[in-house]
């Protein structure tokens, strides 16, 4: 699932280096604090974040990031060290 989520970036343009420089905790980007990262807030923290590459990341498809859903997100898009 993750290399689908990576392929899935990278073909909608959306760089590590891009999440790299907003690298935020879910608690921060959950600004409402509903337990969820909806595409307005996570647009928020990364700007270069497109709807696709949301949706991607989105596994349930509710137009809400889960905990579990955010963490896959960052973590497919981080570079590797």
């Amino acid at each position: 699932m993750k290399t689908i989520l990576l392929s899935s970036l990278v073909v909608l343009g959306l760089s590590g280096a891009a999440f790299a420089q907003a690298a935020t905790d879910f608690a921060s980007v959950d600004t409402d604090a509903n337990g969820s990262v909806s595409f307005a807030e996570a647009v928020v923290a990364w700007p270069d974040l497109t709807q696709d590459a949301f949706n991607a990341a989105d596994v349930d498809g509710n137009g809400e990031l889960s905990l579990e859903e955010y963490t896959g997100l960052t973590a497919s898009a981080a570079p590797a060290s």
